[in-house]
């Protein structure tokens, strides 16, 4: 049997697919990662690991369960063996509760690739996705008590710090915000157009790169 390049996405609920506007969750054929199996074809195998509220590192009082430290190592070892781990988080470390800088933000995505790697599987490799950026749109949303002003201007830091920690980390990188944005009705969440432009900014990085 012919061997499938395995690639793995971790992330938050731009990976589950939030709808923007109703909740609830978009199909396997429009939220990216899905997209994404449909573009890379029959040869690659495409997994996600999305969940709404989650962060890189920080334990959200109100949702707890949601920091990606505690999960990425036993999401990695469901995918193994695993070619590529793509990880798009930080949105929700921009919440207000947390006060976090996009430093701190970058720490703690820096510390869930690190426990990614553990358990000797370090061998594949790692994109880190910077989320688009957050728009004003979200202060008038379901969303607007849990995120502030300083947590658009942190969002749209994230893209700077990440590409800097990729780079010491000699892991991979792409800006989110250059490829695809939030919703209009939400200014959080992608909507189906999104989705499908992040989708195929992977798949070209995908098929460039690897």
């Amino acid at each position: 049997m012919e061997k499938k390049f395995r690639i793995l996405c971790f992330g938050d609920s731009n990976t589950f697919g939030y709808i923007p506007g109703r909740g609830g969750r978009y199909d396997r054929h429009t939220r990216w990662p899905g997209r994404l199996q449909e573009l890379l074809g029959s040869e690659y195998q495409v997994r996600e690991e999305g969940l709404c509220g989650r962060t890189t590192a920080f334990e959200d009082v109100t949702e707890p369960g949601r920091n990606g430290l505690d999960r990425i190592r036993e999401a990695v070892e469901r995918s193994l063996p695993l070619d590529l781990l793509i990880i798009m988080l930080g949105s929700n470390d921009c919440k207000a509760q947390f006060g976090a800088s996009a430093a701190e933000i970058a720490e703690g995505l820096r510390q869930v690739m690190e426990k990614a790697k553990e358990g000797g599987a370090a061998d594949f490799r790692v994109l880190l996705v910077a989320p688009a950026v957050m728009t004003e749109r979200i202060m008038h949303s379901g969303f607007g008590a849990e995120f502030d002003q300083r947590s658009i201007e942190v969002s749209k830091e994230l893209a700077g710090v990440y590409g800097s920690l990729a780079k010491k980390c000699g892991c991979d990188f792409l800006d989110g915000t250059k490829v695809t944005q939030v919703s209009g009705i939400d200014g959080l969440h992608l909507d189906a157009e999104g989705h499908g432009r992040l989708a195929e900014a992977v798949c070209d990085w995908v098929k460039n790169m690897l």
